[in-house]
């Protein structure tokens, strides 16, 4: 009897060992599921999505919505490294709908293998172009509504001044942009036709961001590239300091970004 409680106990032990061990890789196994095929973190390290998506935002991604590509299962670069990547022998997307115009997209360019993230504007067969600051689709310049001035610092930490507006698509769908000027680089373009299976990117900083305007860089995205569709951001935190360092949120965690749709949001302007 004395000399069996040891073996019973120390067998104890090692079952709670065990059950630990399956308990957390069935949980990783569970996160890995869901961030591989239903919805994905990510954060924005650049300012081209102001002031919709802000430098130091975490958002969450919808990977079904839009179906299934090629770059769907990556879960992500952290810096050079990357947790898990590898391509999907599919030709366009399987599952899901279309993206509309106005949706906001997480993609990879050609042939890049990073992610961008820009809004949908031109849909396969549209024509795109910029005239003097204004967008024109299928030769309709798309409305504007100026909502006023606000200071806005880009990811090299230069702040300028930005006009804000409120643009409305054909659809009837609104969504914020700025720009610093009507005149600057990609201000005046060329007309781009989107090819069949395609759809034409574009930030919402319109004078600060490198996006389909930029044909060697960015270009028409295949559909097979796009990976998720972004839906409401979760975090929100200044000058990309990590979420782990608790002890600066009170003077630098944007509360007001907290849990908003990516395009309800609008910025507190300072002028008119």
């Amino acid at each position: 009897m004395s000399q069996s409680a040891p073996k019973t106990s120390k067998k104890s032990a090692t079952n709670e060992w065990w059950d630990t061990i399956v308990v957390v890789v069935e949980a990783l196994l569970i996160a890995i599921v869901l961030r591989s095929f239903l919805y994905q973190p990510f954060s924005i390290p650049t300012g081209s999505m102001q002031q919709t998506l802000m430098i130091g935002d975490y958002f969450v991604a919808n990977k079904w919505v839009w179906g299934y590509g090629k770059h769907s299962f990556s879960l992500g670069r952290y810096g050079d490294f990357t947790l898990l990547d590898f391509e999907l022998p599919i030709n366009g997307r399987i599952f899901g709908r279309e993206p509309n115009r106005g949706d906001v997209a997480v993609f990879r360019p050609v042939p890049q293998n990073i992610e961008y993230i820009k809004r949908v504007v031109g849909l396969p067969g549209d024509r795109i172009q910029m005239k003097a600051g204004r967008l024109y689709i299928n030769d309709v310049m798309v409305e504007r509504e100026k909502v006023g001035t606000i200071i806005d610092t880009d990811s090299t930490g230069d702040d300028r001044q930005v006009t804000v507006y409120k643009e409305t698509f054909p659809e009837g769908t609104t969504h914020i942009i700025q720009e610093i000027s009507d005149d600057a680089q990609l201000d005046n373009t060329q007309e781009y036709v989107v090819p069949a299976g395609h759809y034409f990117m574009m930030g919402d900083n319109r004078d600060r961001s490198a996006d389909s305007r930029v044909l060697q860089s960015v270009g028409y995205v295949p559909a097979t590239n796009l990976i998720a569709k972004a839906e409401a951001t979760f975090f929100s935190i200044t000058n990309n300091i990590p979420p782990w360092q608790i002890w600066q949120w009170p003077a630098n965690v944007r509360w007001d970004r907290m849990f908003q749709n990516v395009n309800n949001y609008t910025p507190r302007v300072t002028g008119q």
